[in-house]
Order: C-alpha cells, then structure tokens, then sequence
C-alpha cells in the first residue's frame, strides 16, 4: 500500500513528533545521557538490548543507570570483565537492580554476548565490533545474524537487532553505511500504529516472527523513493501508539 494519504499521515506524524506533540519527549534510553561515559555507552547500550526484555522499558533502564552507578556491579557492563567472571557473581550482580530479572536466562544470555563481542573485535568492546566491519550494516548482519549468531540469541532477531542499529545511531557516535537496510522495530506499538495507519490488517497483532517480519517488509516498501528511512518512522509510531492516537495534525 502506498497512496499520498498514507505519506502525507506518516510525514505529519514525523513533524508533530519532532515539535513535540506526541509527547514522551523522553525516551526509555535517554535516562543514560550524562550519566554513562561515552566510552562506554556502546557496551551499556548492547548488553542491556540484547537480553530481549519483555518489560517496561522504562524501568529496564532506570535499573541499568543504578547499577552503572553502583561501584559493585559496573563491571557487569565491561564484556570483557564479563566473559572471564563467575556466573554466579555476574548472576547477583545483574539481579541487585533488576537488570536481570530471570535468574538463570539472564546472566547466560549476558555472557554469551559479551563473548561475541570479545571474540569479534580486537578492543574486545562495541567500538571495536563495529570499527571491524567499518561501520557497515551489511557487513555488521553477516556477524551478528551469522557468523556469530549463535553468541547473540536475541540480538540477532530482526526486531532486536535493528533496534540496536538505530540505537546507537541515535545516542553515540556511530555513522552506519547502507543506512537504508536499517528496517522498522516491529514491536507491540509498531504492530499497532501500523494497523491504525491501514497498512497491514489487525492479523499481525499475533505478533509471530512472520507477523513482524511482515510489518517490516511493508514499510520497507510503503517507502521506497520517499526518501524515509523505514527505521526513521519508529520513534513516532511507537510514541503515537503510546498516547492512544491522538489526531494526526497535518
């Protein structure tokens, strides 16, 4: 589906979002601004997106800014530290502020990405990952959703992992190339307001691999030529589904 209504909708949603109308000018990430170092936002930023949260996402990173701050559990967001550490030490420590919150899961997935990101980058850091494929997401998908899959069982999801690459587009330094492989973040939000938008029937509010990867493909196509980048609609999508649709103001 693509008609100028649907276009001139998702512009306007782009323009009320960036002049604030859509409120939730705060997003769930930006708790980390000022308080985590940049140098290692990239590693706070991965390790606490890839464990899959299936929880407010607000309070998922109000506890990793406590735990950050916690001179007993700041090592949990060094991978390298991580790799080496006791399991049982990294499970209390990720459970302290409720990073974690699956006592066994958690801390499993949490060393496994920490070893994918040691074993894919000679800094053993998310800089030194993403240095190695010189910023490109073509490349950087054949690690993560490839090569190394099996050390990043969520991240390498499609839903996660572009999440992930939009991210750390939007809070550090990174500059991706082939931006526009970048897709839309099919959460429960984006499933919804894309429905309201009438491109996808209410069937994919089942929210299967295949639903989403549906929704994905369908903006993917709605904007090609537009000059949008798919990724570039879901923080208005996600805040308008959030404040119950108000009007599209044009």
């Amino acid at each position: 589906m693509r008609n100028s209504t649907f276009l001139n909708n998702v512009n306007s949603l782009i323009k009320m979002h960036s002049s604030g109308l859509l409120g939730g000018e705060i997003m769930p990430e930006d708790v980390l601004i000022g308080i985590v170092q940049e140098d290692e936002l990239m590693d706070v930023l991965t390790l606490a997106i890839a464990l899959n949260y299936q929880r407010n996402s607000y309070k998922l990173w109000e506890s990793v800014v406590q735990a950050y701050q916690d001179p007993e559990t700041k090592w949990i967001f060094n991978p390298t530290i991580v790799v080496n550490s006791n399991i049982d030490e990294l499970r209390e420590a990720l459970l302290l502020h409720r990073v974690g919150l699956q006592p066994n899961r958690h801390p499993e997935i949490w060393q496994r990405v920490a070893k994918g990101i040691k074993i894919s980058s000679e800094k053993g850091n998310v800089q030194g990952l993403i240095d190695s494929v010189e910023a490109d997401i073509a490349l950087m998908k054949g690690i993560i959703q490839g090569l190394r899959k099996k050390e990043f069982p969520y991240l390498s999801g499609p839903k996660i992992f572009n999440y992930w690459l939009y991210v750390l587009e939007g809070y550090t330094n990174v500059t991706w190339k082939s931006r526009e492989l970048i897709t839309i973040a099919p959460d429960t939000h984006i499933l919804k307001a894309t429905i309201k938008l009438g491109l996808c029937t209410e069937e994919v509010l089942n929210g299967a691999a295949e639903d989403r990867k549906a929704v994905a493909s369908a903006w993917k196509r709605a904007l090609a030529g537009t000059g949008i980048a798919p990724i570039d609609v879901h923080t208005p999508l996600w805040l308008w589904s959030r404040a119950e649709f108000p009007p599209i103001v044009s």
